[in-house]
Protein backbone atom coordinates (compact mmCIF):
# COMPACT_ATOMS: atom_id res chain seq x y z
CA UNK A 1 0.00 0.00 0.00
CA UNK A 2 1.34 3.37 -0.69
CA UNK A 3 1.75 5.87 1.90
CA UNK A 4 -0.51 9.20 1.78
CA UNK A 5 2.95 11.27 1.08
CA UNK A 6 3.51 9.12 -2.14
CA UNK A 7 -0.13 9.57 -3.38
CA UNK A 8 0.22 13.59 -2.54
CA UNK A 9 3.14 13.74 -4.53
CA UNK A 10 1.90 11.54 -7.43
CA UNK A 11 -0.66 13.98 -7.83
CA UNK A 12 1.05 17.13 -7.87
CA UNK A 13 3.05 15.64 -10.35
CA UNK A 14 0.34 13.82 -12.79
CA UNK A 15 -3.17 13.87 -11.81
CA UNK A 16 -4.30 11.86 -14.17
CA UNK A 17 -1.25 9.27 -13.17
CA UNK A 18 -2.54 9.68 -9.43
CA UNK A 19 -6.21 9.15 -9.97
CA UNK A 20 -5.29 5.79 -12.31
CA UNK A 21 -2.77 4.68 -9.14
CA UNK A 22 -6.03 4.29 -6.53
CA UNK A 23 -6.23 0.82 -5.91
CA UNK A 24 -10.05 1.30 -5.35
CA UNK A 25 -11.98 -0.39 -8.11
CA UNK A 26 -13.79 2.79 -8.95
CA UNK A 27 -10.49 4.40 -9.84
CA UNK A 28 -9.51 1.54 -12.64
CA UNK A 29 -8.96 2.85 -15.81
CA UNK A 30 -12.48 1.26 -17.63
CA UNK A 31 -11.79 -1.60 -20.34
CA UNK A 32 -13.13 -1.32 -23.45
CA UNK A 33 -15.19 -3.53 -25.79
CA UNK A 34 -15.25 -2.49 -29.24
CA UNK A 35 -17.64 -4.73 -31.50
CA UNK A 36 -17.70 -3.58 -35.24
CA UNK A 37 -20.32 -5.23 -37.32
CA UNK A 38 -19.63 -6.10 -41.25
CA UNK A 39 -22.30 -4.48 -43.58
CA UNK A 40 -24.78 -4.35 -41.34
CA UNK A 41 -26.69 -1.25 -42.04
CA UNK A 42 -27.96 1.66 -39.49
CA UNK A 43 -31.61 0.31 -39.90
CA UNK A 44 -30.68 -2.87 -39.12
CA UNK A 45 -31.86 -3.10 -35.61
CA UNK A 46 -35.27 -3.20 -34.26
CA UNK A 47 -35.11 0.43 -32.14
CA UNK A 48 -34.40 1.76 -35.70
CA UNK A 49 -37.39 0.85 -36.62
CA UNK A 50 -36.99 -2.60 -38.83
CA UNK A 51 -39.87 -4.14 -39.82
CA UNK A 52 -39.06 -7.79 -39.48
CA UNK A 53 -36.00 -7.91 -37.05
CA UNK A 54 -36.07 -8.82 -33.65
CA UNK A 55 -33.12 -7.35 -31.89
CA UNK A 56 -33.57 -7.55 -28.22
CA UNK A 57 -29.80 -7.02 -27.04
CA UNK A 58 -29.42 -4.21 -29.34
CA UNK A 59 -32.52 -2.94 -28.37
CA UNK A 60 -31.13 -3.15 -24.38
CA UNK A 61 -27.86 -1.69 -25.56
CA UNK A 62 -29.51 0.94 -27.39
CA UNK A 63 -31.29 2.11 -24.41
CA UNK A 64 -28.62 2.18 -21.94
CA UNK A 65 -26.23 4.05 -24.35
CA UNK A 66 -25.41 7.33 -25.63
CA UNK A 67 -26.95 7.14 -29.14
CA UNK A 68 -24.60 9.74 -31.43
CA UNK A 69 -27.78 9.83 -34.22
CA UNK A 70 -25.59 11.56 -36.60
CA UNK A 71 -22.63 9.44 -36.82
CA UNK A 72 -20.32 8.39 -40.21
CA UNK A 73 -18.16 6.26 -41.38
CA UNK A 74 -16.73 5.80 -44.85
CA UNK A 75 -19.28 4.39 -47.75
CA UNK A 76 -16.79 0.63 -47.53
CA UNK A 77 -14.93 -1.88 -44.89
CA UNK A 78 -11.57 -1.50 -44.84
CA UNK A 79 -11.62 2.29 -45.30
CA UNK A 80 -13.56 2.67 -42.17
CA UNK A 81 -11.21 0.10 -40.51
CA UNK A 82 -8.25 2.46 -41.08
CA UNK A 83 -9.77 5.97 -39.64
CA UNK A 84 -10.84 4.03 -36.82
CA UNK A 85 -7.43 2.64 -36.07
CA UNK A 86 -5.45 5.86 -36.89
CA UNK A 87 -8.16 8.65 -36.55
CA UNK A 88 -7.69 10.09 -39.86
CA UNK A 89 -9.27 9.96 -43.41
CA UNK A 90 -8.42 6.79 -44.97
CA UNK A 91 -6.19 7.99 -47.96
CA UNK A 92 -3.74 9.98 -44.92
CA UNK A 93 -3.36 6.10 -44.26
CA UNK A 94 -3.15 4.73 -47.86
CA UNK A 95 -6.67 2.99 -47.94
CA UNK A 96 -8.79 3.71 -51.04
CA UNK A 97 -10.01 -0.01 -52.00
CA UNK A 98 -10.98 -3.20 -50.02
CA UNK A 99 -8.74 -5.21 -52.10
CA UNK A 100 -4.84 -5.98 -52.30
CA UNK A 101 -2.77 -3.53 -52.09
CA UNK A 102 -4.77 -0.77 -51.94
CA UNK A 103 -6.21 -2.07 -48.19
CA UNK A 104 -3.26 -2.18 -46.89
CA UNK A 105 -3.04 0.48 -43.85
CA UNK A 106 0.05 2.23 -43.86
CA UNK A 107 2.31 0.41 -41.96
CA UNK A 108 4.25 2.77 -39.97
CA UNK A 109 1.06 4.57 -38.76
CA UNK A 110 0.21 4.93 -34.99
CA UNK A 111 -2.70 3.07 -34.13
CA UNK A 112 -5.24 2.91 -31.47
CA UNK A 113 -3.62 -0.37 -30.34
CA UNK A 114 -0.68 0.67 -29.75
CA UNK A 115 -1.05 4.14 -27.89
CA UNK A 116 -3.96 1.97 -25.49
CA UNK A 117 -0.49 -0.04 -24.81
CA UNK A 118 1.30 2.53 -23.63
CA UNK A 119 -1.74 3.47 -21.04
CA UNK A 120 -1.00 0.28 -20.08
CA UNK A 121 -4.40 -1.66 -21.46
CA UNK A 122 -3.79 -5.56 -22.73
CA UNK A 123 -4.44 -5.09 -26.17
CA UNK A 124 -7.30 -7.94 -27.98
CA UNK A 125 -8.53 -8.51 -31.79
CA UNK A 126 -10.84 -11.04 -32.72
CA UNK A 127 -12.41 -11.63 -36.14
CA UNK A 128 -11.79 -9.54 -39.31
CA UNK A 129 -9.00 -7.60 -39.85
CA UNK A 130 -8.73 -6.29 -43.73
CA UNK A 131 -5.82 -4.03 -43.82
CA UNK A 132 -3.69 -5.83 -44.85
CA UNK A 133 -2.65 -9.68 -43.29
CA UNK A 134 0.96 -9.94 -44.60
CA UNK A 135 4.32 -9.49 -42.76
CA UNK A 136 4.03 -5.85 -40.94
CA UNK A 137 0.81 -5.23 -41.57
CA UNK A 138 -1.00 -7.88 -39.71
CA UNK A 139 -2.63 -6.74 -36.59
CA UNK A 140 -0.01 -8.82 -34.15
CA UNK A 141 2.62 -6.29 -35.59
CA UNK A 142 0.17 -3.22 -35.04
CA UNK A 143 0.36 -3.24 -31.47
CA UNK A 144 -2.36 -6.01 -30.51
CA UNK A 145 -1.05 -8.33 -27.62
CA UNK A 146 -3.87 -11.15 -28.43
CA UNK A 147 -5.08 -12.03 -32.13
CA UNK A 148 -7.54 -14.39 -33.03
CA UNK A 149 -9.43 -15.33 -36.59
CA UNK A 150 -10.46 -18.03 -38.44
CA UNK A 151 -9.34 -19.40 -41.75
CA UNK A 152 -10.68 -18.81 -45.17
CA UNK A 153 -12.30 -15.83 -43.37
CA UNK A 154 -15.90 -14.61 -44.64
CA UNK A 155 -16.41 -17.86 -46.64
CA UNK A 156 -16.07 -20.21 -43.88
CA UNK A 157 -19.27 -20.36 -41.68
CA UNK A 158 -19.34 -23.49 -39.95
CA UNK A 159 -16.47 -25.66 -38.01
CA UNK A 160 -13.72 -23.13 -39.12
CA UNK A 161 -10.06 -23.64 -37.98
CA UNK A 162 -8.95 -20.60 -36.00
CA UNK A 163 -5.28 -18.88 -35.46
CA UNK A 164 -4.87 -17.96 -32.12
CA UNK A 165 -1.32 -15.79 -31.63
CA UNK A 166 0.31 -17.07 -34.37
CA UNK A 167 -0.39 -20.54 -34.16
CA UNK A 168 -3.00 -22.40 -36.25
CA UNK A 169 -5.06 -25.05 -35.02
CA UNK A 170 -5.13 -29.02 -36.10
CA UNK A 171 -8.49 -29.28 -35.66
CA UNK A 172 -11.47 -27.85 -36.19
CA UNK A 173 -13.91 -25.66 -34.04
CA UNK A 174 -17.63 -27.08 -33.98
CA UNK A 175 -20.07 -24.23 -34.65
CA UNK A 176 -21.07 -21.23 -36.19
CA UNK A 177 -18.33 -18.73 -37.02
CA UNK A 178 -19.52 -15.62 -35.00
CA UNK A 179 -20.47 -17.91 -32.11
CA UNK A 180 -17.11 -18.67 -31.68
CA UNK A 181 -15.59 -15.09 -32.18
CA UNK A 182 -17.53 -14.13 -28.81
CA UNK A 183 -16.01 -17.08 -27.25
CA UNK A 184 -12.79 -15.84 -28.27
CA UNK A 185 -13.08 -12.66 -26.62
CA UNK A 186 -13.93 -13.57 -23.92
CA UNK A 187 -11.06 -16.24 -23.42
CA UNK A 188 -9.19 -12.71 -24.16
CA UNK A 189 -10.75 -11.09 -21.22
CA UNK A 190 -10.46 -13.65 -18.56
CA UNK A 191 -6.62 -14.10 -19.78
CA UNK A 192 -6.16 -10.25 -19.31
CA UNK A 193 -6.49 -11.21 -15.80
CA UNK A 194 -8.05 -7.95 -14.31
CA UNK A 195 -5.74 -5.74 -16.10
CA UNK A 196 -7.25 -3.21 -18.14
CA UNK A 197 -8.46 -4.59 -21.66
CA UNK A 198 -8.95 -3.20 -24.90
CA UNK A 199 -10.98 -5.84 -27.19
CA UNK A 200 -11.55 -5.45 -30.60
CA UNK A 201 -14.01 -7.55 -32.53
CA UNK A 202 -14.75 -7.12 -35.64
CA UNK A 203 -17.17 -9.98 -36.84
CA UNK A 204 -17.55 -11.24 -40.45
CA UNK A 205 -21.70 -11.28 -40.13
CA UNK A 206 -23.49 -9.91 -41.68
CA UNK A 207 -20.88 -9.96 -45.18
CA UNK A 208 -21.94 -12.36 -47.77
CA UNK A 209 -21.46 -15.17 -48.32
CA UNK A 210 -24.26 -15.08 -46.38
CA UNK A 211 -25.01 -18.11 -44.14
CA UNK A 212 -26.01 -18.41 -40.06
CA UNK A 213 -27.58 -20.94 -38.50
CA UNK A 214 -30.91 -22.27 -39.64
CA UNK A 215 -32.87 -21.20 -36.25
CA UNK A 216 -31.94 -17.60 -36.98
CA UNK A 217 -32.84 -18.10 -40.81
CA UNK A 218 -36.23 -19.51 -40.13
CA UNK A 219 -38.05 -16.86 -39.07
CA UNK A 220 -37.36 -14.69 -41.91
CA UNK A 221 -38.20 -17.51 -44.53
CA UNK A 222 -41.35 -16.93 -47.02
CA UNK A 223 -41.03 -12.84 -45.85
CA UNK A 224 -38.40 -12.37 -47.94
CA UNK A 225 -35.94 -13.42 -50.39
CA UNK A 226 -33.42 -16.49 -49.36
CA UNK A 227 -30.46 -14.22 -49.44
CA UNK A 228 -32.46 -11.39 -47.42
CA UNK A 229 -33.58 -14.34 -44.76
CA UNK A 230 -30.01 -15.47 -44.55
CA UNK A 231 -28.74 -11.96 -43.98
CA UNK A 232 -31.44 -11.15 -41.90
CA UNK A 233 -30.48 -13.93 -40.36
CA UNK A 234 -26.99 -12.76 -39.68
CA UNK A 235 -27.82 -10.12 -37.97
CA UNK A 236 -30.26 -12.09 -35.33
CA UNK A 237 -27.01 -14.08 -34.74
CA UNK A 238 -25.25 -11.40 -33.85
CA UNK A 239 -27.83 -9.92 -31.11
CA UNK A 240 -27.54 -13.38 -30.13
CA UNK A 241 -24.25 -13.50 -29.14
CA UNK A 242 -24.54 -9.60 -28.01
CA UNK A 243 -26.52 -11.01 -25.39
CA UNK A 244 -23.97 -13.99 -24.41
CA UNK A 245 -21.26 -11.73 -23.72
CA UNK A 246 -23.28 -9.13 -21.78
CA UNK A 247 -24.71 -12.05 -19.76
CA UNK A 248 -20.76 -13.03 -19.39
CA UNK A 249 -20.19 -9.38 -18.52
CA UNK A 250 -22.28 -9.20 -15.34
CA UNK A 251 -21.83 -12.83 -14.14
CA UNK A 252 -17.86 -11.46 -14.21
CA UNK A 253 -18.48 -8.28 -12.50
CA UNK A 254 -17.57 -6.24 -14.93
CA UNK A 255 -20.15 -4.02 -16.19
CA UNK A 256 -19.76 -0.94 -14.18
CA UNK A 257 -15.98 -0.71 -15.29
CA UNK A 258 -16.65 -2.03 -19.02
CA UNK A 259 -17.02 0.72 -22.10
CA UNK A 260 -19.23 -1.35 -24.50
CA UNK A 261 -19.35 0.60 -28.23
CA UNK A 262 -21.28 -1.27 -30.93
CA UNK A 263 -21.17 0.34 -34.32
CA UNK A 264 -21.54 -0.99 -38.30
CA UNK A 265 -19.02 -0.08 -41.03
CA UNK A 266 -20.59 0.80 -43.76
CA UNK A 267 -24.38 1.31 -45.37
CA UNK A 268 -26.93 -1.26 -45.85
CA UNK A 269 -26.53 -4.39 -48.30
CA UNK A 270 -28.59 -7.25 -49.12
CA UNK A 271 -31.03 -5.84 -46.46
CA UNK A 272 -31.47 -2.76 -48.91
CA UNK A 273 -35.01 -3.65 -50.71
CA UNK A 274 -36.16 -4.51 -47.23
CA UNK A 275 -35.56 -1.93 -45.20
CA UNK A 276 -33.30 1.14 -45.34
CA UNK A 277 -34.26 3.83 -42.06
CA UNK A 278 -35.80 6.13 -45.03
CA UNK A 279 -32.51 6.48 -46.27
CA UNK A 280 -30.86 6.62 -49.63
CA UNK A 281 -27.91 4.89 -50.93
CA UNK A 282 -26.31 1.70 -49.62
CA UNK A 283 -23.07 0.83 -49.38
CA UNK A 284 -20.14 1.95 -51.75
CA UNK A 285 -22.32 4.85 -52.54
CA UNK A 286 -21.92 8.63 -51.06
CA UNK A 287 -25.92 8.47 -50.37
CA UNK A 288 -26.57 8.78 -46.42
CA UNK A 289 -27.43 4.77 -46.58
CA UNK A 290 -23.91 4.46 -47.89
CA UNK A 291 -22.34 6.26 -44.73
CA UNK A 292 -24.55 6.64 -41.88
CA UNK A 293 -23.87 4.45 -38.97
CA UNK A 294 -24.97 3.31 -35.73
CA UNK A 295 -22.92 4.01 -32.89
CA UNK A 296 -23.94 3.04 -29.31
CA UNK A 297 -21.44 4.16 -26.64
CA UNK A 298 -22.60 2.26 -22.68
CA UNK A 299 -20.59 2.69 -19.91
CA UNK A 300 -22.90 1.50 -16.76
CA UNK A 301 -23.39 3.84 -14.13
CA UNK A 302 -20.92 6.39 -15.40
CA UNK A 303 -22.52 7.62 -18.61
CA UNK A 304 -26.99 8.67 -18.40
CA UNK A 305 -28.33 7.14 -21.93
CA UNK A 306 -29.51 10.17 -24.11
CA UNK A 307 -29.47 10.55 -27.80
CA UNK A 308 -26.80 12.75 -29.43
CA UNK A 309 -27.42 14.95 -32.60
CA UNK A 310 -24.31 16.12 -32.98
CA UNK A 311 -22.65 15.70 -36.27
CA UNK A 312 -19.55 13.08 -35.33
CA UNK A 313 -17.68 10.22 -37.01
CA UNK A 314 -15.80 7.55 -36.96
CA UNK A 315 -12.53 10.02 -37.21
CA UNK A 316 -13.76 10.57 -33.11
CA UNK A 317 -13.02 7.26 -31.91
CA UNK A 318 -9.61 7.55 -31.14
CA UNK A 319 -9.36 10.86 -29.95
CA UNK A 320 -12.07 9.72 -28.12
CA UNK A 321 -10.34 6.59 -26.41
CA UNK A 322 -6.86 8.03 -25.82
CA UNK A 323 -8.61 10.87 -23.96
CA UNK A 324 -10.80 8.04 -21.37
CA UNK A 325 -7.74 5.81 -21.32
CA UNK A 326 -5.13 8.73 -20.62
CA UNK A 327 -3.27 8.25 -23.18
CA UNK A 328 -0.43 10.39 -23.79
CA UNK A 329 -0.03 11.20 -27.61
CA UNK A 330 3.08 11.68 -29.34
CA UNK A 331 3.55 15.04 -30.26
CA UNK A 332 3.93 14.17 -33.81
CA UNK A 333 0.69 12.76 -33.73
CA UNK A 334 -1.60 15.11 -32.09
CA UNK A 335 -1.74 17.73 -34.59
CA UNK A 336 -2.52 14.80 -37.40
CA UNK A 337 -5.77 13.47 -36.14
CA UNK A 338 -8.88 14.75 -37.72
CA UNK A 339 -11.41 14.15 -35.45
CA UNK A 340 -12.10 15.28 -31.61
CA UNK A 341 -13.13 13.61 -28.12
CA UNK A 342 -16.50 12.91 -27.48
CA UNK A 343 -16.34 13.25 -23.44
CA UNK A 344 -18.66 16.06 -23.62
CA UNK A 345 -21.27 14.55 -25.77
CA UNK A 346 -20.88 11.32 -23.61
CA UNK A 347 -20.65 13.07 -20.34
CA UNK A 348 -23.38 15.55 -20.54
CA UNK A 349 -27.14 14.57 -21.48
CA UNK A 350 -27.35 18.26 -22.14
CA UNK A 351 -27.60 19.39 -25.75
CA UNK A 352 -24.50 21.38 -26.54
CA UNK A 353 -22.24 23.20 -28.41
CA UNK A 354 -19.42 20.98 -30.06
CA UNK A 355 -17.49 21.53 -33.32
CA UNK A 356 -20.59 22.93 -35.08
CA UNK A 357 -18.51 24.42 -37.67
CA UNK A 358 -17.31 21.09 -38.42
CA UNK A 359 -17.16 19.31 -42.14
CA UNK A 360 -16.74 16.14 -42.92
CA UNK A 361 -15.07 14.72 -46.77
CA UNK A 362 -16.47 11.84 -47.79
CA UNK A 363 -15.27 9.85 -50.98
CA UNK A 364 -15.98 6.61 -51.94
CA UNK A 365 -12.70 5.55 -53.68
CA UNK A 366 -12.55 2.42 -55.03
CA UNK A 367 -11.62 3.55 -58.96
CA UNK A 368 -9.34 1.89 -61.19
CA UNK A 369 -6.10 1.55 -59.95
CA UNK A 370 -4.18 4.10 -61.53
CA UNK A 371 -6.88 6.59 -62.11
CA UNK A 372 -7.08 8.20 -59.13
CA UNK A 373 -7.08 11.59 -60.20
CA UNK A 374 -9.97 11.10 -62.74
CA UNK A 375 -11.87 10.51 -59.69
CA UNK A 376 -11.42 13.47 -57.66
CA UNK A 377 -15.02 14.81 -58.25
CA UNK A 378 -16.32 10.59 -58.46
CA UNK A 379 -18.58 9.59 -55.81
CA UNK A 380 -17.43 12.06 -53.34
CA UNK A 381 -19.38 14.49 -50.22
CA UNK A 382 -18.81 17.32 -48.16
CA UNK A 383 -21.41 17.64 -44.86
CA UNK A 384 -21.74 20.27 -42.15
CA UNK A 385 -24.24 20.62 -40.08
CA UNK A 386 -27.48 19.61 -41.56
CA UNK A 387 -26.51 20.10 -45.39
CA UNK A 388 -24.64 17.37 -47.63
CA UNK A 389 -23.11 18.37 -51.15
CA UNK A 390 -23.07 15.61 -53.54
CA UNK A 391 -21.15 14.71 -56.90
CA UNK A 392 -22.80 11.22 -57.23
CA UNK A 393 -21.24 10.50 -61.24
CA UNK A 394 -18.77 8.36 -62.86
CA UNK A 395 -15.83 9.65 -63.87
CA UNK A 396 -15.24 11.80 -67.14
CA UNK A 397 -12.20 9.88 -68.15
CA UNK A 398 -13.05 7.23 -71.21
CA UNK A 399 -10.16 4.91 -69.91
CA UNK A 400 -12.49 4.25 -66.82
CA UNK A 401 -14.64 2.60 -69.35
CA UNK A 402 -12.34 -0.98 -69.42
CA UNK A 403 -12.02 -1.67 -66.47
CA UNK A 404 -14.80 -2.98 -63.12
CA UNK A 405 -15.78 -0.07 -60.59
CA UNK A 406 -18.36 1.89 -59.04
CA UNK A 407 -18.07 4.35 -62.20
CA UNK A 408 -19.65 1.06 -63.92
CA UNK A 409 -22.76 1.21 -62.25
CA UNK A 410 -23.43 4.52 -62.47
CA UNK A 411 -23.09 4.77 -65.86
CA UNK A 412 -25.50 1.72 -66.11
CA UNK A 413 -27.74 4.00 -64.74
CA UNK A 414 -27.70 6.88 -66.04
CA UNK A 415 -29.26 4.70 -69.05
CA UNK A 416 -31.94 3.49 -66.98
CA UNK A 417 -31.08 0.34 -65.35
CA UNK A 418 -33.42 -0.25 -62.13
CA UNK A 419 -31.33 -3.33 -61.01
CA UNK A 420 -27.94 -2.83 -58.92
CA UNK A 421 -25.53 -3.85 -56.59
CA UNK A 422 -28.16 -4.70 -53.49
CA UNK A 423 -30.90 -3.86 -55.12
CA UNK A 424 -33.39 -6.01 -57.56
CA UNK A 425 -35.62 -3.24 -58.47
CA UNK A 426 -34.51 0.50 -56.80
CA UNK A 427 -31.16 1.70 -58.53
CA UNK A 428 -32.83 4.72 -59.98
CA UNK A 429 -33.05 5.89 -56.32
CA UNK A 430 -29.73 4.08 -54.22
CA UNK A 431 -27.45 4.65 -56.62
CA UNK A 432 -29.04 7.90 -57.92
CA UNK A 433 -26.75 10.12 -60.75
CA UNK A 434 -26.25 13.78 -60.35
CA UNK A 435 -25.40 15.97 -63.01
CA UNK A 436 -22.69 16.32 -64.69
CA UNK A 437 -19.77 18.82 -63.49
CA UNK A 438 -22.03 20.03 -60.57
CA UNK A 439 -22.84 19.57 -57.12
CA UNK A 440 -25.56 18.45 -55.37
CA UNK A 441 -26.95 20.17 -52.21
CA UNK A 442 -29.35 18.99 -49.64
CA UNK A 443 -30.65 19.63 -46.69
CA UNK A 444 -30.58 16.09 -44.83
CA UNK A 445 -33.30 17.35 -41.62
CA UNK A 446 -36.03 18.29 -44.60
CA UNK A 447 -35.04 15.84 -46.95
CA UNK A 448 -33.29 12.88 -45.28
CA UNK A 449 -33.51 11.20 -49.27
CA UNK A 450 -31.77 13.89 -51.03
CA UNK A 451 -34.51 14.75 -53.59
CA UNK A 452 -35.13 18.31 -53.47
CA UNK A 453 -31.65 19.96 -55.08
CA UNK A 454 -31.15 23.38 -53.35
CA UNK A 455 -27.79 24.30 -54.75
CA UNK A 456 -29.02 27.16 -56.84
CA UNK A 457 -31.35 28.51 -53.80
CA UNK A 458 -28.05 28.66 -51.88
CA UNK A 459 -25.05 29.29 -54.01
CA UNK A 460 -22.87 30.71 -51.56
CA UNK A 461 -22.94 27.69 -49.25
CA UNK A 462 -22.41 25.31 -51.80
CA UNK A 463 -19.19 27.24 -53.37
CA UNK A 464 -18.06 27.27 -49.90
CA UNK A 465 -18.53 23.33 -49.30
CA UNK A 466 -16.74 22.80 -52.64
CA UNK A 467 -14.15 25.35 -52.33
CA UNK A 468 -13.26 23.11 -48.69
CA UNK A 469 -13.52 19.89 -50.69
CA UNK A 470 -11.08 21.05 -53.55
CA UNK A 471 -8.16 22.18 -50.47
CA UNK A 472 -9.28 19.29 -48.69
CA UNK A 473 -8.55 16.76 -51.61
CA UNK A 474 -5.25 19.11 -53.02
CA UNK A 475 -4.07 18.06 -49.26
CA UNK A 476 -4.61 14.53 -49.45
CA UNK A 477 -3.67 13.66 -52.25
CA UNK A 478 0.11 13.36 -52.35
CA UNK A 479 0.04 11.51 -49.12
CA UNK A 480 -2.29 8.94 -50.32
CA UNK A 481 -0.43 8.67 -52.96
CA UNK A 482 2.61 8.35 -51.09
CA UNK A 483 1.03 5.23 -49.17
CA UNK A 484 -0.22 3.39 -51.98
CA UNK A 485 -3.72 4.10 -52.54
CA UNK A 486 -3.25 3.72 -56.24
CA UNK A 487 -1.19 1.30 -56.56
CA UNK A 488 -2.42 -2.29 -58.25
CA UNK A 489 -3.51 -3.42 -61.41
CA UNK A 490 -7.09 -2.17 -62.49
CA UNK A 491 -9.63 -4.77 -63.05
CA UNK A 492 -10.65 -5.73 -66.55
CA UNK A 493 -15.10 -4.74 -67.10
CA UNK A 494 -16.21 -8.24 -67.36
CA UNK A 495 -20.45 -7.97 -68.24
CA UNK A 496 -22.37 -6.53 -64.75
CA UNK A 497 -20.30 -5.21 -61.91
CA UNK A 498 -20.42 -6.16 -58.31
CA UNK A 499 -18.70 -4.67 -55.78
CA UNK A 500 -19.59 -6.99 -52.37
CA UNK A 501 -16.32 -7.23 -50.95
Amino acid sequence: MKSPCAYFFAFMLCPLAALFADESPAAKKPNIIFILSDDQGYGDVARHGHPLLKTPNLDKLHDSSVRFEKFYVSPSCSPTRAVLMTGMHEFASGVTHTTDPREHMNKDAVILPQLLKSAGYNTGFIGKWHLGNDGAYAPDKRGFDWCSTNVGGPNVHFDPIFIRNGKRERDKRKGYREDIFFDEAMTFIDESKGSPFFCYLATYSPHAPLAAPDEFVAPFRGKVDPDEAKFLGMVANLDYNLGRLMKYLHEKQLEENTIIIYMNDNGQTHGLDVYNAGMRGSKCTIWQGGGRAMSFWQWAGKWQPHAVNNLTAHLDVLPTLCDIAGVKLPAELGPKLEGFSLRPLLESPAKQSWHDDRILFHHVGRWPSGMAAAHKYAMAAVQTGDYLLVRSQPCDDPACNLYSSQCTTLRSVEKGATRATYTKDNAQLHWGVTPHGHWALFNLKEDMTCQKDIASRHVELTSKLASAYDKWWDGVFPTMIKHGGDKGVPLPLKGAANFDK
